[in-house]
């Protein structure tokens, strides 16, 4: 056959999703995973839930007195979609974030957004920069989309530049990454390490940006992020499930005007919009000065309990990750004896196989329900679950 036959017959398959490759690393096979549900997180009777990443039931708003107060009345197909003072407090917060908000959407949640953001712009086969480590059904979502990841190392303050620079250096579509609050390490930018990573996005124009905002106002740490109105192709995304609950099922979008109107179109063919009873509650919700003042006391106390863990683990000599968020990352010489030790004694903690490509063994301690009292004494256990594994390793 020609070389141009066989050109073509590669370009089809990449563009199929089967192949994947890239300048000179050669052509592979993509991995094309069957979908499947991973099955929900399932904590032994008895012991301490710290594994599932949920918000404190406690401190989210109660949504009965809020049911009285939206507009139940139906709605019928070829009305408005998105309810526009929902859109004009999502827009004032994200100003005050210094989000530009030209354009905006509202979506089935943070994956939703994202689900939708990736295929406006990319094809089957293309490579994607994530957080190493990172979320895992960010990864199972890019595998199942039949895109390649390339893991880029991160610190406390997210991205590390000069493992990012490699990464768009070597050629890459798109990057996700978690502006605060990031999920397993809760590392968070500051405005220098923005900069930094502004630079590098700015030199690479084509590079599509998504920041994965879930966690918002009770994060712990201000909204920083490396997108702005001259970028060509990005998105924010605003999930309110850390916040006011998981089962409402709703973030804003906020992006440039190709990539908003794209997501919108392709949205109108499928859910059509999101439900404006879901709308309606978090626009009364975000309109209510008593519910503002709720969310910055659950950010208070999110960082209260975060802190006290990380200080506890400390004394006992075991250094932790956890700047912003709901979650505490502990590196461990092997994960699955730390997590079954720390069972036995109570404690149902996440091993963090899923969360890593690249990185070394770590668990997850989700810290939302933890009050500074309970962290001593987990701090305790975890320092002897250590040392079991040592005495387990040596004999």
């Amino acid at each position: 056959m020609s070389p141009t036959t066989v050109a073509a017959a590669y370009r089809t398959l990449r563009l199929r999703g089967l192949l994947s490759g890239h300048r000179r690393r050669g052509t592979r096979v993509s991995p094309r995973p069957p979908l499947f549900a991973r099955p929900a997180v399932s904590v032994l009777p008895g012991l301490r839930d710290l594994a599932n990443g949920n918000p404190d039931p406690a401190v989210l708003p109660s949504l009965r007195p809020t049911m009285a107060k939206i507009d139940l009345r139906p709605r019928l197909y070829g009305e408005t979609i998105n309810r526009s003072r929902l859109l004009e407090l999502a827009r004032q917060q994200f100003e005050v974030d210094k989000v530009p908000a030209d354009s905006l959407a509202v979506m089935g949640g943070a994956l939703d957004a994202i689900e939708r953001v990736l295929p406006a712009h990319l094809h089957p086969g293309d490579r994607v920069a994530v957080e190493d480590p990172g979320y895992y059904e960010i990864f199972d979502l890019l595998r199942a989309l039949g895109l390649t990841l390339e893991p880029v190392r991160i610190d406390d303050f997210g991205f590390i530049p000069d493992d990012l620079a490699r990464t768009l250096k070597h050629g890459v579509a798109a990057c996700i990454f978690t502006p605060r609050a990031q999920n397993p390490t809760g590392a968070a930018l500051d405005e220098p390490r923005a900069c930094e990573l502004r630079k590098l996005f700015d030199a690479y124009g084509d590079v599509l940006v998504i920041e994965d905002d879930h966690a918002g106002p009770v994060a712990g740490t201000p909204a920083v992020t490396v997108c702005h109105r001259k970028k060509a192709r990005w998105a924010v995304v605003r999930s309110v499930s850390k916040s006011l609950g998981p089962d409402l099922r709703l973030a804003v979008l906020a992006g440039d005007a190709t990539t908003i109107a794209r997501v919108e179109g392709r949205q109108n063919l499928g859910a059509g919009w999101v439900s404006h009873i879901l709308q309606g509650l978090v626009e009364v919700l975000w309109s209510d000065s008593a519910t503002v003042e709720r969310l910055r006391t659950a950010a208070d106390l999110y960082t209260v309990r975060r802190t006290a863990l990380i200080t506890a683990l400390d004394r006992q000599g075991i250094s932790a990750r956890g700047r912003s968020g709901l979650n505490v990352w502990i590196s461990v010489p092997e994960e699955v004896g730390v997590v079954t030790s720390l069972a036995a004694a109570g404690w149902a903690v996440r091993g963090g196989e899923r969360y890593r490509l690249k990185g070394p063994p770590a668990v997850r301690v989700t810290i939302a329900t933890l009050p500074p009292h309970d962290a001593v004494r987990l701090a305790a256990d975890f320092a002897q679950s250590l040392r079991s594994e040592r005495r387990t390793h040596s004999a």
